[in-house]
């Protein structure tokens, strides 16, 4: 038995001789949530039940949920972060509520897994003097019980955020965004109706002395030191909600019925057994490890760069198994796109280590045979999954040759791989912009015979810039004009979509023009997350939805998206209002006014400023369409869709909900 499936079982165990229900886990694209793309959290399955509908076998539930998370792709290479994780959890429908789940979670924890207890620390909510909910005192004291019961004199704090722990304190307590749980996080963002409560999170802490911070590269190295600092002393393992409230109209109101919502990452479990802050060092990963290690003939650990591509290769291969056997294939729209991405960023990183030979498949059979117990969809389409691997694989490294072949032809007719050329290659082939770059650098590398051999790319880098001061400076300009070939392309597809479908609004109603209001604000949220590449394409506006193109060369990302919904609500929020000004055209251009398809406007120009009531600029756009005057009757923004309208054209769809 694998050592994931270990900790698995002795929860699931556990919770059923407390009278859980064990339920199997959900798929990780979720079925009737147009709202997500993934299952990234064991609450996820269960929202319905927590927000009022009886579960059908009860009211005591236990699981063990497979996620995914696509907003961590880019951490992935450090010693804790994962894309694919498994959430234990258990909930209360009803039934207990804080003195069983407290008394549980340390008996798990402490007797059944076998934790030290003096290095567990433990969270309380602060209480909400705005919200009227007082500080978890109840919390803290249960917790402060049971560490006394194993000898322990655990200190209270409620300070340490801003000075740092203190030697005996294991109980802290933190404001809202730390241990508060709601769909809309803090108190105060709780739309009417919405229910929530304080939860009480456990930590590990990998250095009791607090002689070092163990977080690769952390920046918060320096800063004062207390389980929520992130500095990588500690770990969150677990977290329980208590969820006791629900917001009226006329401020909380105590939940007749009581929720309990506990999750706890197995594998950061699994990291506090063996007290190893290396997650992929935890014997989860060892028979990818091991694989790898035998492909590759590197050693996992001995150089950073590597031990890097390790982790990628280990973290993507086993999250894109999980995703194929749910039925996500690759391909370049919706969580398609994510496992094309995890598979390519692998096959990437298996070049750092030098692994030649196709092994996507070796790998995805190693997950197959570490999960497959459990979770026996894998087995049942072991060939399938096996298939979708090589096929993948083998596409990947074909476009991969192509690029190759066309780079090639450049060098050898003496000529220079500029940016425009790479462009060319990346629009005509799908060759990545990274390997053109490890590729113009090997090729310099090869002119400098008094260097020694160099594994991987950025330690090239590094010595190159050395020896040569003027090739980082060449680099940048390479990158710039890479960049605005990019963008050049990017206005020509928006000025050839511009006629797509005609802009403007469809009546002056209320409703209508608060959209559009809305739609301007949106391509500021756009250019904020995305970048200045980012324009109208054309959009269509009614009183029920709006639709807006812009230019975009790939699919934005759930979180992405979620970021750009923020700063619209932000704006609303702040209580925005309106200001037209006349500005002759060439005056506004020039001073940075946002405007798409500028040949159409007159020679003085309406531009459109949304000021919040704190001087923050959101939105200061052209236009020739009515606005809002403020911000005050909006309600609230959210985004229904975002897809490919044609080449490098994306498209949003938006409502506004009172």
């Amino acid at each position: 038995m694998s050592f994931a499936s270990t900790i698995r079982n002795s929860y699931l165990q556990f919770m059923e001789s407390k009278g859980h229900i064990i339920v199997p886990s959900s798929s990780l694209l979720p079925e009737n949530d147009p709202t997500t793309l993934f299952t990234g959290s064991g609450m996820q399955p269960m929202l319905p039940y927590l927000l009022g509908e009886s579960h059908p076998l009860g009211k005591r539930i236990a699981d063990s949920q497979k996620c995914f998370r696509a907003v961590d792709i880019n951490e992935v290479g450090d010693n804790r972060h994962t894309t694919f994780f498994e959430m234990l959890g258990n909930w209360s429908l009803g039934d207990y509520f804080k003195w069983e789940q407290v008394h549980w979670m340390w008996d798990f924890c402490i007797h059944t897994l076998g934790i030290d207890p003096e290095n567990l620390y433990t969270t309380c909510h602060n209480g909400s003097i705005d919200a009227g909910i007082a500080r978890d005192d109840v919390t803290a004291e249960l917790w402060k019980q049971l560490y006394e019961s194993v000898g322990i004199e655990a200190r209270i704090s409620d300070t340490a955020s801003e000075t740092g722990m203190k030697p005996g304190e294991h109980i802290f307590f933190y404001e809202d965004k730390k241990n508060w749980w709601s769909r809309a996080w803090a108190p105060a963002k709780m739309p009417v109706g919405e229910p929530g409560g304080p939860d009480s999170e456990m930590f590990w802490d990998f250095d009791p002395l607090g002689e070092k911070r163990i977080h690769e590269r952390s920046p918060w190295r320096d800063r004062p030191c207390h389980p929520n600092c992130d500095c990588g002393r500690f770990l969150e393992i677990g977290n329980n909600v208590f969820m006791a409230y629900r917001k009226e109209s006329d401020g909380f109101h105590e939940l007749q019925s009581r929720n309990i919502d506990f999750w706890g990452g197995l594998e950061r479990m699994a990291m506090a057994i063996k007290n190893m802050p290396d997650i992929f060092m935890t014997g989860i990963f060892d028979s990818l490890k091991e694989e790898l290690e035998w492909l590759s003939w590197k050693m996992y650990g001995d150089v950073y760069i590597e031990t890097r591509a390790f982790r990628i290769i280990m973290d993507h291969l086993r999250a894109s198994t999980f995703l194929i056997a749910d039925g996500a294939l690759p391909s370049n729209v919706d969580a398609g796109y994510f496992v094309r991405r995890l598979i390519r960023r692998s096959i990437r990183a298996g070049r750092v280590i030098g692994v030649s030979e196709y092994f996507t498949s070796r790998l995805a059979e190693r997950v197959i045979g570490d999960y497959g117990d459990t979770y026996q969809n894998l087995e049942t389409k072991k060939n399938e999954i096996l298939a979708v691997f090589a096929e993948e694989e083998d596409r990947f490294r074909k476009t991969l040759e192509r690029g190759e072949r066309e780079i090639e032809k450049i060098l050898v007719s003496g000529d220079k791989i500029d940016g425009k050329k790479a462009f060319w290659i990346f629009e005509t082939y799908g060759f990545p912009l990274e390997m053109t770059e490890e590729i113009i650098l090997e090729h310099r590398y090869a002119w400098h015979t008094e260097l020694d051999e160099i594994a991987n790319v950025e330690i090239l880098r590094e010595k190159l810039f050395e020896l040569d001061p003027n090739l980082e400076q060449e680099m940048n300009n390479f990158l710039q004009e890479f960049h605005e070939s990019a963008k050049n392309h990017a206005d020509l597809s928006r000025t050839a979509a511009a006629g797509k479908f005609a802009g403007g609004l469809a009546d002056h109603s209320d409703e209508t023009t608060a959209l559009h209001s809305a739609c301007h604000l949106m391509l500021a949220g756009l250019r904020h997350v995305l970048g200045d590449h980012i324009h109208q394409a054309g959009s269509n506006i009614t009183a029920e939805r709006l639709r807006f193109d812009f230019t975009h060369p790939e699919k934005v990302t759930p979180e992405q998206l979620q970021h750009i919904e923020d700063y619209v609500n932000r704006a609303i929020d702040s209580g925005f209002t309106v200001f037209l000004e006349d500005m002759k055209k060439e005056d506004a251009k020039a001073s940075g006014v946002e405007g798409s398809f500028w040949e159409k406007y007159p020679d003085v120009v309406k531009v459109y400023t949304m000021k919040g009531a704190d001087g923050t600029i959101y939105s200061r756009e052209l236009c020739g369409w009515p606005h809002v005057e403020t911000s005050q009757h909006m309600g609230h923004f959210r985004i229904i869709k975002e897809e490919s309208s044609s080449a490098w054209i994306r498209r949003i769809k938006a409502v506004l909900e009172k």
